[in-house]
């Protein structure tokens, strides 16, 4: 998908060209917005990560509402003097685009979001931190997010330390036993605490669970569960332990295993955990972070993105076979937690920088929309 943060308003406000092309220059991408947030709220322990090189276009004709205070003060406040330092010209920059964001912020301030992790994002360290960075920032602006993350490429690792060999079926990992342990010790004991100890350096409050505390989930043996082994569905969301730390201002951060009623544990995929807890919990939102840019019209084309489709038109791709593979499931996860109540669910480009920044604090958004 391609966006850019640059107000051509402000563009076309100074005339001189050495002007227009600092603004541009730092505006050209999603970090821009990154850095005008954490500067200007001033979050603790936000950075910046070094970003990857993509292509942005503008979002044509975008004129958002303003908060009358914030409104009042860039009206009476003058253009900055061409001989202004780049220092003071940036600063100005960083209020104009903050003032952009913030009709995006009143509308998701106080809801909950359900992300899901996991994909490039997880794997590469850069766009890891630009996931918990964009995480934080939002928690600090108002929203009510809650992160769900799998660990497939770290599970991978630790079989091949034990000497086992992953074995999938149809995408879903084969566990057995000897799998499940490893699969409990590297999501719950590893990955889960890795990141709520990223979050927290970062700035927020994070607090790791699976789905065995509190009985958050109970599973369900997959139906295919003789070839498959201990891999699982989610039979029931209780989620009485979530709310408090939501209320709190915490953010949970959940790994994709839970037990069935006899306290067998399951190793259940991650984008399902997440579209089962965003329905549980009346979610505004559920994204899924992926591999790909999203829903494509032609599936050989990465610029065919569709980038807001509603449930006709996701099952008349599916039925045209222009959704398939690995993206059926995520499509319906996303369908099914849209039936359950939930408002929107974005499938999105996890390759991008600050794509959840993108997702949820800009028009354009950082892959596809899918509505009721």
């Amino acid at each position: 998908m391609s966006f850019s943060l640059t107000p051509k308003t402000l563009l076309l406000s100074y005339s001189s060209s050495s002007s227009s092309s600092s603004s541009s220059s730092y505006l050209s991408s999603p970090s821009s917005l990154f850095r005008s947030l954490s500067s200007l709220f001033r979050f603790p322990g936000i950075t910046s990560p070094p970003f990857l090189k993509s292509s942005f276009n503008p979002t044509p004709n975008r004129r958002p509402f303003i908060a009358p205070s914030i409104k009042d003060a860039l009206s009476t406040s003058q253009p900055p003097d061409l001989q202004s330092s780049e220092s003071d010209l940036a600063a100005q920059l960083r209020v104009e685009i903050l003032s952009e964001s913030l009709p995006f912020i009143q509308k998701f301030r106080g809801k909950t979001i359900v992300v899901k992790y996991g994909g490039a994002a997880m794997k590469s360290p850069d766009l890891q931190a630009s996931v918990i960075n964009d995480l934080v920032l939002l928690s600090c602006v108002g929203l009510r997010p809650v992160f769900v993350h799998g660990g497939g490429p770290e599970i991978n690792y630790w079989l091949g330390r034990f000497g086992l060999q992953p074995n999938f079926l149809n995408g879903l990992r084969v566990t057995d036993h000897s799998t499940m342990e490893i699969v409990t010790m590297v999501l719950v004991g590893k990955v889960n605490k890795h990141l709520v100890s990223l979050i927290n350096k970062a700035g927020g409050t994070a607090v790791g669970l699976s789905g065995v505390d509190g009985r958050l989930l109970i599973a369900r043996p997959n139906p295919n569960s003789a070839q498959l082994g201990f891999v699982g569905d989610v039979a029931r969301v209780d989620p009485s332990i979530l709310r408090p730390l939501i209320d709190n201002n915490h953010i949970p951060v959940i790994a994709s295993v839970a037990s069935d009623e006899t306290g067998q544990s399951y190793n259940i995929n991650a984008d399902t955990v997440a579209g089962e807890l965003a329905a549980a919990l009346s979610a505004e939102k559920l994204i899924l972070l992926t591999d790909i840019a999203g829903i494509l019209e032609n599936r050989e084309d990465p610029a065919s993105l569709v980038k807001e489709i509603d449930i006709k038109g996701v099952k008349k791709m599916e039925d045209d076979g222009k959704i398939a593979g690995g993206m059926i499931p995520k499509v319906n996860c996303c369908v099914r937690s849209l039936a359950q109540g939930v408002k929107t669910a974005s499938i999105i480009d996890g390759r991008l920088p600050h794509s959840l920044l993108l997702e949820i604090l800009t028009d354009e958004g950082a892959g596809t929309m899918i509505t009721w």
